[in-house]
């Protein structure tokens, strides 16, 4: 198999779902170091162990990183940059799904939450660091948007259907700023996939769900990990703040 990626990896929200999987897609395609961040810092060694099973040259670094916090998101990516000298790879995958409540039933902290969550700016926190400074400067960025945030939701959850708009957005804005930098900013936009977010959803919000997928099922964390590698690897190497769709045909109309 042809090595699609060289360096170093940081990725938020790596305890479990697509986040782990992830990880272990892009170690099955070449990269070899390895930051792993999440809120819930003592379960990453799970993950870690995961990693280091497919292959003894890995090096795996465990971050306590709250995305919400400016210092945690900093510090992190001073410990990833200490320990590796770059980051090549930056997957900004920490999320939350909001509260599936009516707009003009949502608190204003509910409304907030998904937006410190799932917008707030790591990528800023990454272009201050090594990849931009060097004459070398190349690297590329996935966010993990959604595909509630290229269209509206059955359901009514606001709050992270225009989080996941104004990712999308913020994609867009910085790839045509970073270009000429040498650093591609791309999305992937899921759909239904089998994660421990939408696993915890009402049976009956599930089903329906499943309804509404051509392909007849779910999505595996791991189909959008493979779509992730894709968009980091110079597969991709012309595309520039693009949303690409991994729903099942979800979406298709």
């Amino acid at each position: 198999m042809a090595v699609l990626l060289q360096g170093s990896l940081l990725i938020t929200g790596a305890v479990s779902g697509i986040g782990r999987a992830t990880a272990l897609c892009m170690v099955r395609h070449g990269v070899t170091k390895l930051a792993l961040g999440d809120i819930k810092s003592t379960q990453l060694p799970e993950t870690k162990d995961k990693l280091l099973s497919k292959g003894s040259d890995l090096e795996v670094l465990v971050l306590e990183l709250d995305v919400r916090s400016d210092a945690s998101t900093e510090k992190a990516f001073a410990e990833a940059v200490a320990a590796f000298g770059r980051i090549d790879y930056l997957i900004n995958n920490a999320g939350v799904p909001g509260s599936f409540t009516p707009t003009d039933q949502l608190s204003y902290s509910d409304w907030q939450r998904p937006f410190d969550v799932n917008l707030h700016a790591a990528i800023q926190q990454m272009l201050k660091q090594d990849m931009r400074e060097t004459s070398l400067s190349r690297g590329s960025i996935v966010n993990v948007a959604s595909i509630l945030g290229l269209t509206g939701s059955s359901n009514p959850a606001s709050g992270y259907s225009a989080s996941k708009h104004a990712v999308i957005g913020l994609t867009r804005t910085d790839a045509r700023h970073c270009a000429k930098q040498g650093i591609r900013i791309n999305a992937v936009c899921p759909g239904y996939i089998d994660t421990p977010i939408v696993l915890n959803l009402d049976e009956t919000v599930r089903k329906n769900l499943i309804s509404q997928i051509p392909a007849g099922r779910p999505g595996k964390p791991e189909e959008v990990g493979n779509a992730i590698v894709f968009l980091a690897s110079d597969l991709s190497s012309f595309m520039y703040g693009k949303g690409l769709v991994v729903d099942g045909g979800q979406i298709c109309h």
